[in-house]
């Protein structure tokens, strides 16, 4: 699998994506986080993409299946550090992907599941 970290703070699975995803990789990363969810009991998975230039069709619908499949194992799934200029590619390919919730930033999204904590402990980890 492509350089990718998974790290569990207070219940929320932060994934880092630390180079491009192959078709493959995004495959892989989908099932691992499935089954980390499940097996952890986590509440939230938060993924930072904010070192990928590029998000094409495939990674955006494996992203939103993430999310789909976390959300019926009793979990939230937010995508953070997206570039002003993948944004603006995914709305052109029309790829909205309503219902998947997203931050600016680690902390941002580390927030949203109810914790400054775990957003001051991510931070200095």
């Amino acid at each position: 699998m492509s350089a990718t970290s998974v790290i569990e703070l207070d219940g929320v699975l932060l994934v880092t994506i630390q180079g491009e995803l192959t078709d493959h990789d995004a495959i892989a990363l989908q099932q691992d986080l499935t089954t980390q969810v499940a097996e952890r009991g986590a509440r939230g998975v938060l993924i930072n993409i904010s070192a990928l230039e590029i998000v094409d069709s495939f990674l955006a619908r494996t992203l939103h299946e993430i999310a789909g499949v976390t959300s019926l194992l009793a979990a939230e799934t937010v995508v953070v550090g997206m570039r002003p200029e993948v944004a603006i590619t995914l709305v052109e390919l029309g790829l909205t992907l309503n219902g998947l919730r997203t931050a600016l930033s680690v902390s941002d999204g580390l927030s949203m599941f109810g914790g400054a904590s775990i957003a001051r402990r991510a931070e200095g980890a």
